[in-house]
């Protein structure tokens, strides 16, 4: 079985005896008593849990089962490797390509009526922070619109992946630095892909979304050192 071969008592006795997300699982204490293994250990072996986002742990809580999610696992990761080499998000971002393109047709024949009528919304709400006088990046609604579109996927793999890419953006700052032109020409994208999604061109929305993702070439963020002055809006 697969169980056996992970190295952590806790995390055995986690998937052994471990409930739905929300269930409370026994002190380490008790843990203890049941598996032989010390508390120290136990409690080193917790933490690595609650890294992987597998439980919440408190005081006045105990210790609680979550639902699984890729994204902690990766989320982590990628903050090593951009730690070491900042110019890694190049990479990742061209693994986000690659699973954005390949899961378009699954993910935008999935959407209902509400997707889309939000992304609409997406499109509307960042127009407006660009118009205003003094310009808001619409970074939010930039991270949303694309997650929308991948929402429905039922694939907590491609769902934890596309998602740190969101977190990475943020790590390289680009959600701060940006410019004006290439924010507006990357929302003229977005507003042409609702279009031809709404009329039901998939394919049309795929080849958009292909080509506005080779905007972010532009910004050339990843290629610098994260102090380095960038130009700002």
């Amino acid at each position: 079985m697969v169980i056996s071969q992970i190295d952590s008592e806790f995390l055995r006795y986690l998937l052994t005896n471990g409930g739905e997300p929300g269930a409370r699982l026994p002190t380490l204490e008790e843990i203890s008593a049941t598996t032989g293994v010390s508390v120290g250990k136990l409690r080193e072996q917790l933490e690595v849990a609650r890294m992987l986002g597998l439980v919440e742990a408190s005081p006045r809580r105990g210790i609680r089962c979550l639902g699984y999610s890729f994204l902690p696992a990766v989320r982590l990761s990628l903050k090593i490797a951009l730690a070491i080499d900042h110019k890694l998000f190049y990479a990742y971002s061209s693994l986000r390509v690659h699973l954005e393109t390949a899961f378009w047709d699954e993910a935008v024949g999935l959407l209902e009526d509400g997707d889309k009528a939000r992304l609409a919304e997406l499109v509307a709400q960042a127009t407006v922070k660009l118009g205003q006088e003094r310009i808001q990046i619409p970074h939010l609604e930039h991270r949303a619109f694309h997650l929308t579109i991948f929402s429905r996927l039922n694939n907590p793999f491609v769902q934890g992946l596309l998602e740190a890419y969101w977190d990475a953006y943020e790590m390289v700052e680009l959600d701060t630095y940006a410019d004006y032109s290439y924010l507006r020409d990357v929302w003229d994208y977005h507003g042409r892909i609702v279009a031809v999604v709404a009329a039901g061109d998939h394919a049309a929305g795929k080849q958009l979304l292909v080509e506005h993702m080779r905007l972010l070439d532009r910004l050339g963020v990843a290629h610098e050192a994260p102090t380095q002055k960038r130009r700002t809006l």
